[in-house]
């Protein structure tokens, strides 16, 4: 990728378990593990997910808190997840998400309808939270 204007690149969110966390982010939230083969053998100090080509979500373990010393303070954020991280989905994505957290009995909130997001008014989204308490929003616009 050679086009450098600014873009998320990935969130980093706090894990009691990475593996699990990842199992639960691939086959729940139908996003594909990176580095979980070299996380599991101690050749990587964290797996990820990957959201899209450009996105991903790093799955850090708890246990490097201490080791978060790249601003005062850093390591107090272990255990405390942003409000919420929102995802995009095309409606059919859309959902099939909600069917597989049903399925894995996720709790979901209430779909609400025209909510404001990065691209406008999207017509439906609806919260859920993964097994380390971190809160996602699922959405489509069209």
């Amino acid at each position: 990728m050679t086009d450098n204007t600014t873009r998320l690149d990935h969130v980093v969110l706090w894990a009691r378990d990475p593996i699990a966390a990842a199992d639960f982010y691939e086959k729940a939230v139908g996003l594909r593990p990176v580095r979980l083969t070299e996380y599991a053998s101690g050749q990587v100090p964290f797996p990820s997910v990957r959201v899209n080509e450009e996105t991903i979500l790093d799955l850090m373990p708890l246990t490097m808190a201490e080791r978060m010393t790249m601003v005062p303070g850093a390591a107090d954020s272990a255990g405390h997840p942003v409000n919420h991280v929102c995802l995009s989905f095309e409606a059919a994505d859309f959902e099939e998400l909600r069917a597989r957290l049903e399925e894995r009995g996720v709790p979901v909130s209430d779909i609400s309808y025209d909510s404001f997001g990065a691209r406008g008014m999207a017509r439906r989204s609806f919260y859920f939270r993964d097994p380390d308490g971190n809160v996602f929003e699922a959405r489509h616009y069209a």
